[in-house]
């Protein structure tokens, strides 16, 4: 917001990702020092994978894809509960 830009991650022709949550590292000391987590549907094999990026690289490559044994509905919402 403070500076106006905005950057986009493009995942692969065809792909559909749901809506992302935003995940602080622990010991985080920026607001985006953290992880953002998304599920997205790879056409190619029907199924969803949970892609996992870095929001200070949120144009970069995931840190982590897995890969699901099924598609999970784009409508599914998430949310980050801290633990206890």
């Amino acid at each position: 917001m403070a500076t106006g830009r905005s950057q986009f991650h493009r995942f692969p022709k065809h792909a559909s990702a749901s809506e992302a949550v935003f995940v602080p590292r622990s010991g985080a000391r920026a607001e985006d020092d953290g992880y953002v987590l998304s599920y997205v549907h790879n056409p190619d094999r029907n199924a969803s994978d949970l892609v996992i990026l870095a929001a200070q690289d949120f144009t970069g490559k995931p840190i982590a894809q897995i890969h699901l044994p099924s598609r999970i509905p784009l409508g599914l919402h998430g949310s980050w509960i801290a633990g206890t």
